[in-house]
């Protein structure tokens, strides 16, 4: 598996530290919508996704010569 450039050396503490900066920034009535709206918007991202690789599949089948 692919590891992000900037993800490679991060750690379960670090992990800790960044969501408890978080919450002090947000606190803890925002962080669910947030995570709903980043919910939504990866969704969205897959749905895109393969809608995407539906259409090149289709393209593919008009291209290609049936055998």
């Amino acid at each position: 598996m692919k590891n992000l450039l900037f993800l490679q050396n991060i750690g379960v503490w670090e992990v800790l530290i960044i969501a408890f900066i978080v919450l002090l920034i947000w606190g803890g009535k925002k962080i669910p919508e947030l995570m709903k709206g980043l919910g939504k918007g990866v969704k969205s991202f897959k749905d895109g996704m393969s809608e995407v690789e539906k259409e090149i599949k289709d393209i593919e089948k008009e291209v290609k010569p049936e055998e």
